[in-house]
């Protein structure tokens, strides 16, 4: 893997600024300045890098690392009508979840437009809605729209909580040498247990089948210094905002409020793990089902490489001889010398043109991912 040092990245696109960024993550502040000026992401400010961002992100790759995940917040969804309502609000199946299991779902609005995106988890006395900070207040007042007649309650909990991330092939073995047990038998579904780590209290979930398994740790905002040291002791490298962003960026993984907004249709996106097809009515079904048996949409998400670093991002592209926009580059990362990118683009101009234009330089449609299970196996 190319070297590529954290100060050569500090103006590098692959990491937003949110566009209101609020108080330092918990760890940040447990942390103190020790690792430079704190960057924004999703609503929070954590640091952008603690050593060498390649090196970081080879971690996360080929070995374990763990990254600060406080621009995350939660919201839980109580009282007696909670699943019928919350399966009417989201484009996946919470109804037919186990308890301990979750999903990844959008949350649309009648034209079906993404208004956001959660993880959603059933629990024996509540539902719980993982998002970013920043999607928070937004989707507590959408979801207090719709509930009528019905017997639910919503509350923001992401005052007291925190989370760390968890990456890496080797991430199952360090947790299993910290005593967590992990579930086995469970697939297409995410889960979350509640365990502890030396004596800390942990909510545990993990279970999408990414290229690089991926876990979020959960504790209480006093206790997450605690919890990071025990997994820097444990082996795992710490990692800041660019490498894990760098890796959601090569799984080609969409951020919404960067690469997806309101405008966005879900077919456009390309995350099908987020829609159900056979689990009743939802807001915004109409329209999903419509582009379904139409069997085509007009944009979609690809992933690109730049031939040149871009000035600044969104990043506008166009075809050969076509003036008009044929998409928009919004995250990138640099990867074993090449600049890998996200952004959402006429799929009638990528299907012509897999090579499109930009100002200084030119995109080419990745058919290939970067990444590959075999590549990220424990060496």
């Amino acid at each position: 893997m190319q070297d590529t040092s954290a100060s050569s990245l500090a103006n590098s696109p692959d990491v937003p600024s949110a566009p209101s960024v609020s108080a330092p993550t918990p760890l940040a502040e447990a942390l103190g300045g020790t690792s430079g000026n704190p960057e924004g992401l999703a609503g929070a400010r954590s640091f952008p890098a603690f050593s060498v961002t390649a090196q970081e992100l080879s971690a996360l790759i080929e070995g374990a690392g763990t990254f600060d995940l406080g621009y995350r917040g939660q919201i839980a969804v109580g009282s007696a009508d909670r699943v019928r309502w919350l399966n009417g609000m989201l484009t996946n199946n919470i109804q037919g979840l186990p308890e301990g299991t979750g999903n990844y779902s959008f949350v649309l609005n009648a034209q079906g437009r993404i208004q956001g995106d959660c993880d959603a988890f059933r629990l024996p006395d509540h539902l719980l809605v993982l998002t970013d900070r920043s999607q928070v207040p937004a989707l507590m007042a959408h979801f207090d729209r719709f509930i009528i007649m019905d017997d639910v309650t919503l509350e923001d909990i992401s005052s007291t909580r925190t989370a760390l991330g968890l990456a890496g092939p080797l991430a199952p073995q360090l947790l299993a040498a910290l005593g967590v047990t992990l579930p086995v038998g469970i697939s297409d579904t995410l889960w979350l247990i509640q365990t502890r780590i030396c004596g800390v209290p942990v909510q545990l979930t993990g279970g999408y089948p990414t290229i690089s398994p991926r876990f979020e740790l959960w504790c209480a905002n006093e206790n997450v210094r605690m919890l990071w040291d025990v997994l820097l002791a444990a082996g795992a490298v710490p990692c800041g905002l660019r490498a894990a962003e760098a890796l959601r960026v090569l799984e080609a993984t969409p951020r919404y409020g960067n690469d997806l907004n309101e405008r966005d249709l879900p077919q456009e996106t390309s995350q099908t793990r987020a829609l159900h097809f056979a689990k009743g009515c939802y807001l915004g079904q109409e329209i999903v089902e419509r582009i379904r048996s139409r069997g085509a949409v007009h944009r979609r998400l690809a992933q690109f490489t730049l031939s040149s670093e871009p000035a600044a991002l969104p990043l506008e592209l166009t075809a050969p001889g076509d003036s008009r926009v044929a998409g928009r580059i919004t995250s990138a990362a640099l990867y074993n010398g090449l600049r890998y990118c996200l952004g959402i683009v006429r799929a009638d101009a990528v299907d012509q043109h897999p090579v499109l234009d930009y100002s200084g330089g030119t995109a080419t449609l990745v058919t290939h991912p970067p990444l590959s299970r075999t590549a990220t196996q424990p060496l």
